[in-house]
C-alpha cells in the first residue's frame, strides 16, 4: 500500500509518501513541503497548492490519499486556509480517481505515538522512528503528513473489515433473514403486556 499523507495549509502544506503494510516495516518514498506566499492572492495560493499536489501524484502513483481533518479552532482565519487546502488535496485525489481518507489531529497521535495529545516533537520523533530515519523530518508539516500516512496504512485494514461487515449486514438477503428470525422469535409467544391478574392479586 502506497499512500500520500497530505497535511493541509496555505503557507506550508506536508506532503509525504510511505508505503508498506501494517504490521511489517514502513517505508518513507519521499517527503516535502508546497509552499505558497503568504502577501499573494488567495486563488493563486490554491492553483499553486493544486500544482504542487499533481506534481506529487504524477511522480509517486499513491493508491490512497490521506487527509487531515479539519476541527474547529479559535482562530477562524486559520481554519479556513487549512479546509481550503484541505479541499484542493481532495479534489487532486478525486480527478483521479484515488480513494481520500480523512484522519482527525488526534487519531494521526494517537496512531503514531500512543497517544492522542502528543505534541509535534513527539509525533516527529516516532515518525523518525518508525520510518528508520536519520533525522526528524523539516518542518514539522512535512513529518505531520508521514504520520497522516502511516496511520492510514495502519488503520485501514481495521476500517475495510467494518465497512465490510456493514455491507454484509445491509445485503437483501441478510435482510430478509434477520427479519425472519426476528419473526420466528415473535411468533407463538404470549403478550406480556399490562400485569396479570393473578399476579397483580398476590402484590396487593
Amino acid at each position: 500500500m502506497r499512500v500520500l499523507g497530505v497535511d493541509p495549509g496555505l503557507t506550508r502544506c506536508g506532503v509525504g509518501v510511505v508505503e508498506g503494510v501494517a504490521g511489517s516495516p514502513l517505508t518513507m518514498i519521499g517527503v516535502g513541503v508546497v509552499r505558497t506566499q503568504s502577501d499573494a492572492e488567495l486563488g493563486d495560493r490554491l492553483v499553486a497548492i493544486e500544482q504542487g499536489i499533481e506534481q506529487w501524484l504524477d511522480e509517486h502513483s499513491p493508491g490512497y490519499v490521506a487527509v487531515e481533518r479539519v476541527f474547529a479552532q479559535h482562530n477562524v482565519r486559520t481554519v479556513m486556509g487549512t479546509a481550503q487546502a484541505s479541499a484542493v488535496a481532495m479534489l487532486c485525489a478525486a480527478r483521479r480517481g484515488i480513494p481520500v481518507a480523512l484522519h482527525t489531529p488526534s487519531e494521526v497521535k494517537a496512531a503514531v505515538t500512543g497517544s492522542g495529545r502528543a505534541d509535534k516533537a513527539q509525533v516527529g520523533a516516532m515518525v523518525t522512528r518508525l520510518l528508520r530515519l536519520d533525522a526528524p523530518p523539516r518542518p514539522a508539516d512535512a513529518a505531520d503528513a508521514l504520520a497522516l500516512a502511516i496511520c492510514h496504512i495502519w488503520r485501514a485494514p481495521s476500517q475495510n473489515r467494518l465497512q465490510q461487515a456493514v455491507a454484509a449486514h445491509r445485503t437483501p438477503g441478510s435482510s430478509r433473514a434477520s427479519g425472519a428470525s426476528r419473526t420466528a422469535g415473535v411468533a407463538g409467544t404470549p403478550r406480556t403486556t399490562g400485569t396479570p391478574r393473578t399476579l397483580k392479586g398476590r402484590i396487593a
